[in-house]
């Protein structure tokens, strides 16, 4: 199961590695990926939604479910 993400705030590749990170921290998560160019995030694994958002969030960018 994977989760997809809206991330409003990244800029650049430094901003996708946080969210990756952020994403990567998650029990349950076995990779993440991000975009800034479309605004994307998607966490491979089991992961809650909400976990994932709060995850995001946290590292200092705004997201919803995709």
């Amino acid at each position: 199961m994977s989760v997809e993400l809206s991330v409003d705030g990244m800029s650049c590749t430094d901003c996708e590695a946080s969210v990756e990170e952020a994403l990567e921290g998650l029990a349950g998560v076995e990779s993440a990926t991000a975009d800034h160019e479309t605004d994307t995030a998607t966490a491979d694994g089991e992961v809650d939604p909400l976990d994932a958002i709060v995850a995001v969030e946290d590292a200092g960018y705004d997201a919803d479910t995709a």
